[in-house]
C-alpha cells in the first residue's frame, strides 16, 4: 500500500483504485473504514471476485492479525478513503472498549464454520446420493413478509416483520455477511443501531422483543429499557426504540 499515513493518528489515506493489501501479503494489522468504501476481493483463477464492500464503521483484515498467516483476500479502495490502522496492541485495547467488535468477529467466524460444515455435508450427500440444504439470513434471495410492521412516523417508512417465528432488527453487516430481517440503515443516520440489535418474535399469538448480545445504545419499549436477552411483550401501538431510532409497532 502506498497511501499516506500518519503515525500519530494511525490513519491511512487511500486513493480510489489503490490496494490496501493484496492476497498472500503478510499482515500484522487490521483496518476500520472511517471514510469511503473498500471492496474485498478474492482470486478465482485469473479473475477477482468481489466478496463484500466495506463502508464507514466496517472492519477488515482481522484474520491475519489473529492467526499471523498471509492475507487470504485483497482489499482495494472503491473511492478515496480514510482508514484507521489497528496493530496488535491497539486491537486488544479496542476489544476492551468496544465489545461489539468482538461479537462481530465471533459471528463472522461462526458463519464461516457453518459454511464449511454445509459444504462438507453437501460433499458427503453427493457421494451417497442425498441432498442437504441449509439456509441462512444472508443466503435467502427472497423473504416473505407478514402484515405486522414497525413504522417510522417521521419519514413514513414501514418495515414489515418476516413470516415465521422471528425477525432480527439491525443494520446490514458486510463484515459477517449477515443481513437482518429489518435493516434500519435508511432511518439511522447516527448509526446508533447495532448490527444485530434485537429480535422480534411470535409466541402463542403474542409478540415479543429481545435485545441481542453485544448491543450498544439500548433497546426500549415505551421508554422502558430492556435487559439483554430478556424478552418484553409488545402490543399494537407500542413505541419500540433501537438506539435513537423510535418506531411504532403495528399489527397491520
Amino acid at each position: 500500500m502506498t497511501g499516506k499515513s500518519s503515525p500519530k493518528s494511525h490513519t491511512v489515506d487511500v486513493s480510489e483504485g489503490e490496494f490496501v493489501f493484496q492476497e498472500n501479503d503478510l499482515g500484522t494489522e487490521m483496518y476500520i473504514v472511517h471514510e469511503g468504501q473498500v471492496e474485498i476481493l478474492e482470486s478465482i483463477g485469473a479473475e477477482m471476485k468481489r466478496l463484500a464492500v466495506m463502508e464507514k464503521g466496517d472492519f477488515f483484515g482481522e484474520m491475519s492479525l489473529l492467526d499471523d498467516l498471509p492475507r487470504n483476500a485483497s482489499a482495494r479502495a472503491l473511492s478515496d478513503s480514510r482508514l484507521l490502522r489497528i496493530n496488535g496492541s491497539m486491537f486488544v485495547q479496542m476489544l476492551r472498549k468496544e465489545p461489539e467488535i468482538a461479537i462481530r468477529i465471533m459471528r463472522k467466524f461462526s458463519r464461516r464454520l457453518r459454511e464449511a460444515d454445509r459444504m462438507l455435508k453437501q460433499t458427503i450427500s453427493g457421494l451417497d446420493g442425498t441432498s442437504v440444504g441449509i439456509s441462512s439470513e444472508s443466503q435467502a434471495p427472497e423473504r416473505r413478509h407478514g402484515k405486522e410492521c414497525l413504522r417510522d412516523e417521521k419519514s413514513g417508512m414501514t418495515f414489515y416483520l418476516l413470516e415465521g417465528e422471528e425477525t432480527t432488527v439491525g443494520r446490514k453487516d458486510p463484515v459477517t455477511g449477515i443481513y437482518p430481517g429489518i435493516d434500519l440503515t435508511p432511518v439511522d443516520s447516527q448509526r446508533s443501531t447495532s448490527r444485530r440489535h434485537a429480535k422480534l418474535y411470535r409466541k402463542g399469538g403474542k409478540f415479543y422483543v429481545a435485545e441481542g448480545i453485544g448491543t450498544m445504545n439500548g433497546t426500549f419499549v415505551n421508554s422502558t429499557r430492556l435487559e439483554t436477552g430478556v424478552p418484553m411483550e409488545i402490543e399494537d401501538g407500542n413505541e419500540v426504540r433501537f438506539g435513537v431510532v423510535g418506531l411504532t409497532f403495528h399489527l397491520s
